[in-house]
């Protein structure tokens, strides 16, 4: 898979393409990108995504953004396993988002990227204040499929859904949309020992953004070994608030410094919370080990 942080001048190959943040890859994503991929191949022509970084309101307005469900190396990957094999990141700035919609057609669409399919989602909207829509794209002699949203028990399947569920800790309803198991991956650093002083050595995972969509203490899976996860800042731990993954490996003592890893999150056992002392911290910790080993002894 190719992957592009500009725009090329031209590209040699049509391409069919669809376009979204796709935060979370959701079940309704991997619909659009199921259909990019068999109506390209149909064709004869290349599948391929385009995406935003960062998402769009985090440059609009920062202090409300949504949190992140899946960092771009999280999408890249998915999109890669799918089939996708050119991917266009666009820096999403002031320069990217007065771009006028008729530019964002003839030239880049049509131009440089020699677009002859557009797949996209019902709502899609495009161009400077989002003026333009899927009507302009069909008038412009675009080949266009709309997907309609998917609905799962009857509650529309989006990233802002999938979101509330993670704060609330609703896994089993955020595996339904996302169509898998929960994850954040990263890679496994140094962290200050404070685990292993008080009995529970942890792997520290390094976050790609500071704003993830949950937070608290889960049972989880990091790659085939079971595990308690602390998502959170370490309230009862001294120092300047830090976002930290932690996890603490169930019957494993090995170095795993280094290497990049996969977290899935399977249930949630406790918010994070503020104890009077490290001991009654400890305390907290060993009933969630206990918790955890019977959750993986179902």
């Amino acid at each position: 898979m190719q992957v592009f942080r500009h725009f090329p001048l031209s590209l040699e190959m049509p391409i069919g393409l669809t376009i979204g943040n796709f935060d979370g890859v959701h079940i309704g994503h991997q619909a659009l990108i199921q259909k990019l991929i068999e109506e390209s191949k149909r064709r004869k022509i290349t599948p391929s995504v385009m995406t935003f970084e960062p998402h769009p309101k985090e440059f609009f307005v920062p202090e409300n953004a949504p949190t992140r469900l899946t960092s771009l190396r999280e999408k890249l990957e998915f999109f890669s396993s799918c089939g996708v094999e050119n991917v266009f990141v666009c820096a999403f700035n002031k320069k990217f988002a007065n771009i006028s919609s008729d530019v964002f057609m003839h030239q880049i669409l049509k131009k440089q990227l020699k677009a002859e399919l557009i797949i996209v989602g019902d709502d899609f909207r495009f161009g400077a204040q989002r003026l333009a829509g899927i009507e302009d794209l069909r008038k412009s002699g675009f080949e266009l499929f709309e997907i309609p949203e998917i609905d799962v028990k009857g509650k529309r399947v989006s990233s802002t859904s999938i979101r509330e569920d993670l704060k609330e800790g609703r896994i089993e309803s955020v595996n339904e949309f996302l169509g898998r198991s929960y994850s954040i991956s990263g890679k496994v650093v140094k962290g200050d020992g404070r685990g292993r002083q008080m009995g529970f050595p942890t792997a520290n995972i390094h976050m790609k953004h500071s704003r993830p969509a949950l937070t608290g203490v889960y049972a989880v899976k990091l790659g085939n070994r079971n595990g308690v996860a602390n998502l959170g800042i370490r309230p009862t731990v001294a120092g300047i608030p830090k976002l930290l993954l932690e996890v603490h490996l169930l019957n494993f003592n090995e170095d795993i410094y280094g290497q990049h890893v996969q977290v899935t999150f399977l249930e949630k056992i406790r918010d994070e919370m503020k104890f009077e002392n490290i001991n009654a911290l400890i305390e907290q910790i060993k009933k969630d080990v206990i918790h955890a080993t019977r959750f993986f002894e179902k």
